[in-house]
């Protein structure tokens, strides 16, 4: 499962890097680094690119009540979220 996670968070990385235009910023990123409310290229309009991102690499799709702001609050929480959405 580790290295599962590890990976799941590689790619989380890719894509919060392609979606924010972050170009290769999140080379530095840990599981706790904070991004809800820390990175300011995380506005909504982000969000919701971040998100279509994530359904496309993943091959998952994010329900609306699925969405709160709890899963974007670190790399380790939207790693996480996207880890149980594979699960099921």
């Amino acid at each position: 499962m580790e290295i599962e996670i590890l990976e799941i968070t590689h790619e989380v990385l890719r894509v919060l890097d392609q979606a924010l235009s972050l170009n290769g910023q999140t080379h530095f990123f840990k599981r706790e680094t904070p991004l809800l409310g820390a990175l300011p290229e995380l506005d909504s309009m982000a969000v919701i690119a971040l998100i279509s991102g994530i359904e496309e690499q993943f091959d998952i799709v994010l329900n609306d009540d699925e969405i709160s702001g709890q899963i974007f609050e670190t790399v380790g929480t939207l790693s996480d979220f996207v880890a149980l959405k594979l699960a099921h």
